[in-house]
Order: C-alpha cells, then structure tokens, then sequence
C-alpha cells in the first residue's frame, strides 16, 4: 500500500508512476569511478577467469551488448566479454544513494511505497489527470 504524505492528503489521484532505476549498482559504480564511464561494467562478483560460480547483479548498458544480463552466471558472462570491469557488490553504497534519491522522490509524491533498492511507486502531487502530467 502506498503511504500518505503528511503534507497532503488527496484521495482522488488516478495516475501511480512507478520508478525504477535500471542497472543502478552499475550507474552508481560509474558515478564513483568516471573513469569507468563507457566502459562494460558488470556488478556481481569475481569471475575468477570464468570458474565463478556467483551471478551478475546488474550491468551497464555497454556490457548488455555482449549479451550480458541480470542474474547470469558471472562465469557466463566472463566469456561474453572477458574485458568487462568486474565489480563486487557495494550495498552499502547502493543503499546510500538510494536513500538519497528516494528522499527527492518522496518530496514529489503525495503517497510513496519504496519496494526495492532502485524501484518505487508514487502519487506526484499535484497531478490529478494525465493532461496535467504533460505540462
């Protein structure tokens, strides 16, 4: 169930945007890291020379071109594309920001329901018809 925001309290929205922040573990490593920035970059573990046995958390878009996705086997992927950075898991990190950027969302949103790391519903404020969410 989304939750009210305090400041507002309008029963009569209809239009419910769901936000979701594809390959944020990557995004966020290459905001860390510029120089990574175009690079392939897969978010999981290490592939030890294609013998890893973990998954892919998540990529950048650069690495998807080599077919690379979400929940491969890390070694898998390691054989897509050898040259890939290969990143650990930074939770704490990812929670970090996600903090951040769900706190401006939830300053946009009437009613705001967070369900993961990266993906949130919300009621903007505001916006009562999909003619006003144009302007």
């Amino acid at each position: 169930m989304l939750a009210l925001n305090p400041h507002t309290n309008n029963a009569e929205r209809q239009i419910v945007l769901l936000v979701d922040m594809d390959s944020f573990f990557a995004s966020v490593e290459v905001r860390e890291k510029p120089e990574l920035k175009g690079l392939p970059v897969v978010v999981g573990s290490d592939p030890k020379g294609g013998a890893g046995r973990d998954v892919v958390s998540t990529c950048s878009y650069e690495a998807r071109k080599y077919g690379i996705h979400s929940a491969m086997p890390i070694s898998k992927a390691y054989k897509l594309c050898p040259d890939c950075v290969f990143l650990p898991v930074n939770m704490k990190l990812y929670k970090e920001v996600s903090e951040n950027v769900m706190a401006i969302l939830r300053g946009f949103a009437e009613k705001f329901e967070q369900v993961s790391v990266d993906e949130a519903y919300l009621v903007p404020i505001d916006i009562r018809s999909f003619d006003d969410a144009v302007y």
